[in-house]
């Protein structure tokens, strides 16, 4: 390649980068949205909103946000909208644009996780939940899914964690590391009022490693309590509930009682 020829190419990329740069600087956001970002908010996108106000949804430290630009473009408003019908418009804004995507992409990092199977491997509904051996919250909720699971409607896997108690990790392992998980896990269950299953340290040895794996993806995912459980809604879309799920959230997480 001739130097002339290389020259007009150098030229070329930096006219390309200054014209880029020049565009990111066209979209910077008004100075009071800017004062959010200098406090470390993450903008991750914006809407229309009502009363001719511009929204928008972002992360601090790992919490969802939903905030509002006045119309003037001088002031902005974080916190909860609600219609008039006592909607919380706040909350559907951050669902679709925030933890719709990530609850996406989190499905597949559950797939890949270390799960214990809990009903038919052939159930239509595959729902996954974060369960500690401890958790009587968890407890309760494999006590509420029965009827599903009895029918073959629906598939718990139980992504085992130990974070609640001193002997958490050690029992999630021991169902874990044993040559039947699934039935270590009937074990633990049956005899949960009674201290739940007897801690195998050979089996500890053997899944101890994946238990932590597990602490850490519910750490990534952000999720604050046990259960916390994940599913598929009738249209498709991934769903969560934390802690124990009220009967009207069973249902639309299950579907009709059988």
């Amino acid at each position: 390649m001739k130097l002339s020829s290389l020259h007009l190419m150098l030229q070329s990329a930096l006219l390309s980068t200054i014209i880029v740069a020049a565009g990111v600087q066209a979209q910077d956001y008004p100075a009071v949205i800017q004062k959010l970002q200098q406090q470390g908010v993450e903008v991750i996108d914006s809407f229309d909103a009502p009363g001719g106000m511009t929204g928008f949804v972002g992360e601090l430290r790992g919490r969802s946000l939903a905030f509002y630009l006045t119309p003037d473009g001088d002031h902005v408003i974080v916190g909860t909208l609600m219609d008039k019908a006592g909607n919380n418009l706040s909350q559907a804004s951050i669902q679709d644009l925030i933890m719709g995507p990530k609850l996406e992409k989190a499905w597949s990092q559950l797939d890949e996780s270390h799960w214990v199977r809990d009903g038919d491997k052939n159930a239509d509904l595959i729902i996954y939940t974060f369960t500690d051996p401890n958790c009587p919250y968890c407890h309760r909720f494999r006590q509420q899914a029965e009827p599903w699971i009895n029918a073959g409607k629906v598939q718990l896997r139980h992504i085992m964690v130990g974070i609640l108690a001193e002997d958490s990790l050690t029992k999630a392992a021991t169902i874990l590391g044993s040559e039947k998980p699934e039935a270590a896990l009937a074990e633990h269950q049956n005899s949960f009022e009674q201290g739940g299953i007897a801690v195998d340290r050979k089996r500890v040895s053997a899944a101890h490693l994946e238990v932590k794996a597990n602490n850490r993806l519910m750490q990534e995912l952000g999720l604050q309590a046990t259960p916390s459980t994940l599913y598929r809604d009738e249209n498709g879309s991934v769903k969560m509930v934390q802690g124990l799920p009220n009967p009207q959230a069973l249902k639309r997480m299950m579907g009709p009682r059988p």
